[in-house]
């Protein structure tokens, strides 16, 4: 946990000492452009003006992440010396906390961090950056809380050393996607292809132990990554159809990342409502050793 706070803390760090400012905005945009092609409302605090770009996808987002970090404490409130459900206290924490930092970024205040002052938009900010790095964490986080309820000894250090690998080499290429600047390395698209093997080897691992096993942890654990699953597929989906401009001409502000964004809050109540409870760590297995002088079988703990 110490090295995980560490790393997070120098992402902080980068996010805020980067060359992000040498990206703009694709097709390029304007502070005035930016707020006629998507929709944004205004209000008054004190004497000042603050525009909030995509309002209701910024509740969604918020309200997703305030969910998320609500079911990491709920487990940690209930872990009872159980690490897997310490771990996935931590994923869900680190995941609420991205998505109110994607939201802030992405939706509500886009206009003032990526606009306001500049003579053309930004792509990116240091805010994004957060994001990255605090998702492919949490999901880190989740394949150490799978490797302690669904492995053991070689596996589950393996599993653990492969999960600290993959974030601090996740975290190196974001680095250079900042400081370079390269701006497929700090997309959402690199986040997916570096969390997919996880997700894949989550849907596969307990794909294998329901089958030999026929437990409900394993279960209700499938259930968990297909819909996550699916959740992706469809926001890719809905992407890739073009609804949202359409939608927003019509004023119904509905876009892709609402569709994540709702999909994700069903997700966060299922495992809450129907993950939490089920999950514990795999018990050392029991290995009968031959009968000793007493006659008596020992038994030795891996």
């Amino acid at each position: 946990m110490k090295r995980l706070a560490a790393w997070l803390l120098a992402a902080l760090v980068l996010a805020g000492c980067t060359s992000l400012d040498s990206i703009p905005y694709s097709p390029a945009q304007t502070s005035e452009t930016w707020l006629k092609i998507q929709p944004f409302i205004e209000f008054q605090v004190a004497s000042k003006t603050i525009i909030l770009v995509q309002p209701s996808t910024t509740v969604i987002v918020t309200f997703l992440g305030i969910v998320a970090i609500t079911a990491g404490l709920y487990f940690l409130r209930l872990r009872n010396g159980q690490k897997s459900r310490y771990w996935w206290g931590v994923a869900l924490i680190l995941w609420g906390a991205g998505a109110l930092f994607a939201g802030t970024s992405y939706e509500a205040f886009s206009y003032q961090i990526k606009c306001v002052g500049r003579a053309s938009c930004l792509w990116t900010s240091g805010w994004e950056i957060c994001y990255l790095v605090l998702s492919v964490s949490s999901v880190d986080a989740m394949l150490v809380a799978v490797a302690h309820s669904c492995t053991t000894g070689k596996w589950r250090k393996n599993l653990i050393r492969y999960a600290a690998g993959n974030f601090g080499i996740y975290l190196i290429v974001v680095m250079i996607g900042t400081i370079a600047p390269i701006k497929f390395l700090i997309s959402f698209e690199m986040l997916i292809l570096v969390s997919a093997p996880n997700i894949l080897f989550f849907l596969a691992l307990n794909s294998w132990r329901f089958s030999k096993r026929k437990l409900r942890m394993d279960l209700v654990l499938l259930g968990t990554w297909i819909w996550l699953i699916i959740t992706i597929g469809a926001y890719f989906l809905y992407y890739l159809s073009g609804m949202t401009q359409q939608l927003w001409k019509q004023g119904i502000w509905f876009s892709e990342n609402d569709v994540l964004h709702i999909g994700l809050i069903i997700w966060m109540v299922y495992i809450v409502l129907g993950v939490a409870h089920h999950i514990q760590d795999e018990p050392a297995q029991v290995i009968m050793k031959p009968a000793n002088e007493t006659g008596s079988p020992g038994i030795a703990k891996h």
